[in-house]
Protein backbone atom coordinates (compact mmCIF):
# COMPACT_ATOMS: atom_id res chain seq x y z
CA UNK A 1 0.00 0.00 0.00
CA UNK A 2 1.38 3.36 -0.96
CA UNK A 3 2.37 5.39 2.37
CA UNK A 4 1.13 8.95 2.82
CA UNK A 5 3.21 11.59 3.25
CA UNK A 6 2.94 14.33 5.84
CA UNK A 7 0.26 16.10 3.25
CA UNK A 8 -2.23 15.57 5.38
CA UNK A 9 -5.51 13.40 4.37
CA UNK A 10 -8.42 13.52 1.76
CA UNK A 11 -10.52 13.71 5.03
CA UNK A 12 -8.53 17.30 5.44
CA UNK A 13 -11.07 19.00 3.09
CA UNK A 14 -14.29 20.05 2.74
CA UNK A 15 -15.74 20.65 -0.92
CA UNK A 16 -18.98 22.31 -2.24
CA UNK A 17 -21.88 20.29 -2.90
CA UNK A 18 -23.26 20.68 -6.64
CA UNK A 19 -26.47 22.94 -4.66
CA UNK A 20 -23.74 24.44 -2.59
CA UNK A 21 -23.58 22.99 0.72
CA UNK A 22 -20.28 22.73 2.41
CA UNK A 23 -19.22 18.90 2.95
CA UNK A 24 -16.63 17.62 4.87
CA UNK A 25 -14.54 14.64 3.17
CA UNK A 26 -14.05 13.38 6.63
CA UNK A 27 -18.03 12.03 6.24
CA UNK A 28 -16.63 10.08 4.27
CA UNK A 29 -13.83 8.07 6.86
CA UNK A 30 -13.73 4.16 6.81
CA UNK A 31 -15.18 4.00 3.02
CA UNK A 32 -13.21 3.13 -0.56
CA UNK A 33 -13.58 6.11 -2.64
CA UNK A 34 -13.33 6.51 -6.26
CA UNK A 35 -12.42 10.48 -6.79
CA UNK A 36 -13.34 11.23 -10.89
CA UNK A 37 -13.50 14.40 -12.94
CA UNK A 38 -16.57 14.30 -15.05
CA UNK A 39 -18.27 16.00 -18.39
CA UNK A 40 -21.22 15.79 -20.10
CA UNK A 41 -20.02 16.35 -23.10
CA UNK A 42 -17.16 14.21 -23.64
CA UNK A 43 -16.62 11.08 -26.04
CA UNK A 44 -15.88 9.35 -22.78
CA UNK A 45 -18.83 10.48 -20.85
CA UNK A 46 -21.79 7.54 -21.57
CA UNK A 47 -19.08 4.47 -21.08
CA UNK A 48 -17.96 6.06 -18.09
CA UNK A 49 -21.00 7.23 -16.11
CA UNK A 50 -22.70 3.92 -17.17
CA UNK A 51 -19.84 2.21 -15.84
CA UNK A 52 -19.33 4.12 -13.02
CA UNK A 53 -23.56 3.59 -12.16
CA UNK A 54 -22.41 -0.16 -12.24
CA UNK A 55 -19.64 -0.26 -9.76
CA UNK A 56 -21.92 2.11 -7.52
CA UNK A 57 -24.96 0.23 -7.77
CA UNK A 58 -22.57 -3.27 -7.13
CA UNK A 59 -20.48 -1.57 -4.00
CA UNK A 60 -22.49 1.43 -2.62
CA UNK A 61 -23.99 -1.01 0.45
CA UNK A 62 -20.05 -1.97 1.19
CA UNK A 63 -18.62 0.88 2.26
CA UNK A 64 -17.86 2.29 -1.29
CA UNK A 65 -18.67 5.96 -2.68
CA UNK A 66 -17.70 7.59 -5.84
CA UNK A 67 -17.13 11.34 -5.69
CA UNK A 68 -18.17 13.07 -9.35
CA UNK A 69 -16.53 16.75 -9.74
CA UNK A 70 -17.17 18.13 -13.11
CA UNK A 71 -14.64 20.28 -14.59
CA UNK A 72 -15.28 22.54 -18.01
CA UNK A 73 -11.25 22.73 -18.20
CA UNK A 74 -11.02 19.85 -21.03
CA UNK A 75 -12.78 21.40 -24.41
CA UNK A 76 -15.35 23.13 -22.99
CA UNK A 77 -17.32 19.36 -22.72
CA UNK A 78 -19.05 20.41 -18.82
CA UNK A 79 -20.62 24.23 -19.96
CA UNK A 80 -23.71 23.81 -17.60
CA UNK A 81 -24.74 24.87 -14.24
CA UNK A 82 -24.58 22.96 -11.25
CA UNK A 83 -28.23 22.56 -11.86
CA UNK A 84 -28.11 21.06 -15.15
CA UNK A 85 -24.99 18.96 -14.61
CA UNK A 86 -27.56 17.38 -11.79
CA UNK A 87 -30.61 16.60 -13.73
CA UNK A 88 -28.04 15.49 -17.13
CA UNK A 89 -26.56 13.07 -14.45
CA UNK A 90 -29.49 12.28 -12.40
CA UNK A 91 -31.97 11.73 -15.38
CA UNK A 92 -29.87 10.86 -18.30
CA UNK A 93 -27.56 8.41 -16.74
CA UNK A 94 -29.66 7.92 -13.27
CA UNK A 95 -26.55 8.63 -11.18
CA UNK A 96 -27.14 8.09 -7.48
CA UNK A 97 -23.48 8.71 -6.23
CA UNK A 98 -23.19 12.70 -5.14
CA UNK A 99 -22.22 15.07 -7.37
CA UNK A 100 -20.21 18.29 -6.35
CA UNK A 101 -19.53 21.61 -7.43
CA UNK A 102 -17.74 21.99 -10.95
CA UNK A 103 -14.21 22.88 -9.95
CA UNK A 104 -10.68 23.50 -11.67
CA UNK A 105 -8.45 20.61 -11.80
CA UNK A 106 -5.25 22.00 -12.91
CA UNK A 107 -4.09 25.73 -13.21
CA UNK A 108 -3.54 28.64 -10.63
CA UNK A 109 -7.52 27.95 -9.34
CA UNK A 110 -7.13 24.25 -9.07
CA UNK A 111 -9.55 22.96 -6.01
CA UNK A 112 -7.60 22.41 -3.00
CA UNK A 113 -8.64 18.38 -3.24
CA UNK A 114 -7.42 18.29 -6.56
CA UNK A 115 -4.22 19.76 -5.90
CA UNK A 116 -4.13 17.07 -2.79
CA UNK A 117 -4.74 13.88 -5.09
CA UNK A 118 -2.32 15.06 -7.97
CA UNK A 119 0.47 15.91 -5.40
CA UNK A 120 -0.07 12.16 -3.95
CA UNK A 121 -0.20 10.07 -6.98
CA UNK A 122 1.50 12.17 -9.95
CA UNK A 123 -0.02 11.01 -13.72
CA UNK A 124 2.27 9.47 -16.28
CA UNK A 125 3.09 13.05 -17.80
CA UNK A 126 3.68 14.81 -14.51
CA UNK A 127 0.80 15.92 -12.02
CA UNK A 128 -1.53 17.51 -14.42
CA UNK A 129 -5.32 16.19 -15.08
CA UNK A 130 -4.82 14.96 -18.71
CA UNK A 131 -8.80 15.05 -19.33
CA UNK A 132 -12.20 14.34 -18.50
CA UNK A 133 -12.61 11.65 -16.23
CA UNK A 134 -9.32 11.10 -15.03
CA UNK A 135 -9.96 8.40 -11.40
CA UNK A 136 -8.40 8.15 -8.27
CA UNK A 137 -8.61 5.62 -5.90
CA UNK A 138 -8.55 6.42 -1.97
CA UNK A 139 -8.22 3.37 0.50
CA UNK A 140 -10.50 3.37 3.75
CA UNK A 141 -7.52 5.81 5.68
CA UNK A 142 -7.93 8.15 3.52
CA UNK A 143 -4.53 7.25 1.22
CA UNK A 144 -4.44 7.69 -2.63
CA UNK A 145 -3.23 4.60 -3.63
CA UNK A 146 -4.58 4.42 -7.49
CA UNK A 147 -4.49 7.00 -10.14
CA UNK A 148 -6.26 6.10 -13.69
CA UNK A 149 -6.17 7.56 -17.01
CA UNK A 150 -9.16 8.60 -18.21
CA UNK A 151 -9.54 6.22 -20.65
CA UNK A 152 -9.29 3.37 -18.02
CA UNK A 153 -12.51 1.76 -17.90
CA UNK A 154 -14.06 2.00 -14.24
CA UNK A 155 -15.33 -1.73 -14.36
CA UNK A 156 -11.67 -2.65 -15.32
CA UNK A 157 -10.66 -1.11 -11.90
CA UNK A 158 -12.98 -3.33 -9.95
CA UNK A 159 -10.69 -5.77 -8.49
CA UNK A 160 -8.89 -3.06 -7.28
CA UNK A 161 -12.05 -1.50 -5.67
CA UNK A 162 -12.81 -5.42 -3.93
CA UNK A 163 -8.99 -5.15 -2.79
CA UNK A 164 -9.37 -2.64 -0.63
CA UNK A 165 -12.80 -3.49 0.26
CA UNK A 166 -11.75 -6.88 1.76
CA UNK A 167 -14.02 -8.78 -0.82
CA UNK A 168 -11.12 -10.04 -3.38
Amino acid sequence: MASQSSKGSIYDFTVKDARGNDVELSNYKGKVLLIVNVASQCGLTNSNYTELNKLYENYKGKDFEILAFPCNQFGGQEPGNNEQILEFACTRFKAEFPIFDKVDVNGENTAPVYKFLKSSKGGLFGDSIKWNFSKFLIDKEGNVVHRYAPTTSPLSIEKDVKKLLGIA
